[in-house]
């Protein structure tokens, strides 16, 4: 929806007073801080109107307006001027804490780095991989015991139980091995899963079920690479009044740590969109409170985009200083990796 120059210059206004200091803020104030030449009539019919379109509210107890989650889209959509950061001095303070050998202790410290200057909730969800083996082998271990042996690619060498229905023998698990390592070496364990329906027909029903079986187990084995999303400061946001003063929303926002499966969804979508996006409570069905966002970007390895990081907080940030601080993290972070 379309608003004129100055309705769009008192809802900025009024987004950023609110932003500052919490406080539902009145006509009057709004004629001081705007810089329009209006009158405090004219004033409240253009907040008036903005009600009417559901981009402010007006909360019971006070006759100032707040914004509301649409009202909060429009200012980060089309309002908000992003702060110029000084990519030099930020990258002064992570550069230390990202130049690490492991992967998975720069990650969790890029983590903690969009925490410590946020002042929000820092996470990122870390990369996956692809679940490819060079070579897999079954080795008898008792009656329907069977020892699934998984090498990688790199030489890492997984290990998996798997109980069968059917009691093999040594050479139908060496055939088994060896149909599998000819014909499917090198792809991924989601590539066989869906090839192998029809190119096992020829073999008979047993051999099937087995080679199902090391399938799902080996994907399984493959990407059990530690956790899916690392979180820090989470107990930043037991001090955001916003936040902490609604106790069944606080409890679904430690739902949404605790659970992370609504937080994976989340971060996978923003992972298939280029740049930063802001996810904003009320107005995405993807975040279950009405008064957090989220601030996210997607991070790469080579060129590659494999993974998303951001920070979440209230709808009451400060996004022109939290943007820049999740795009230049999300850059150095894949520097970091690219080159470990």
């Amino acid at each position: 929806m379309q608003l004129d120059t100055r309705a769009q210059t008192l809802l900025k206004a009024l987004v950023e007073r609110y932003i500052a200091d919490g406080q539902p803020v009145g006509s009057r104030a709004l004629s001081k801080i705007s810089g329009l030449d209006l009158s405090p009539a004219t004033i409240r019919n253009i907040m008036a109107d903005l009600e009417e379109m559901g981009f402010v509210a007006s909360p019971h107890t006070s006759a100032g307006r707040i914004p509301t989650p649409r009202g909060y889209r429009m200012f980060v959509d089309t309002l908000l001027t992003v702060q110029a950061i000084d990519e030099s001095t930020v990258e002064a303070r992570m550069q230390k804490q990202l130049q690490l050998k492991s992967p998975q202790k720069i990650i969790s410290n890029a983590a903690q780095i969009l925490s410590s200057l946020s002042q929000f909730a820092g996470v990122v969800m870390t990369p996956r991989h692809e679940s490819i083996f060079q070579q897999i082998e079954f080795l008898r271990l008792s009656e329907k015991r069977i020892l699934l042996v998984i090498v990688a690619p790199n030489g890492e060498v997984q290990n998996r139980l798997l109980l069968t229905d059917v009691d093999y023998t040594p050479s139908q698990l060496i055939q088994a091995g060896n149909y599998i390592n000819q014909h499917f070496a090198g792809l991924s364990f989601d590539d066989i899963r869906n090839r192998i329906q029809n190119e096992l027909r020829q073999l008979r029903d047993d051999m099937t079920r087995l080679m199902q079986a090391a399938v799902e187990a080996g994907s399984d084995a493959m990407s059990d690479n530690g956790e899916d999303v690392v979180i820090s400061g989470e107990r930043n946001l037991l001090s955001v009044t916003d936040l902490a003063s609604n106790m069944t929303s606080l409890r679904k926002l430690f739902d949404l740590f605790e659970q992370k499966t609504s937080l994976m969804q989340l971060l996978d979508v923003s992972s298939k969109a280029a740049g930063v996006q802001i996810f904003i409570g009320g107005d995405s069905q993807l975040l279950p409170v009405d008064d957090m966002s989220v601030v996210t970007a997607p991070y790469e390895v080579n060129g590659k985009i494999v993974g998303t990081l951001g920070v979440i907080g209230p709808t009451r940030m400060a996004y022109e200083r939290v943007i820049p601080l999740v795009d230049i993290t999300a850059k150095l972070l894949s520097n970091a990796l690219s080159h470990t």
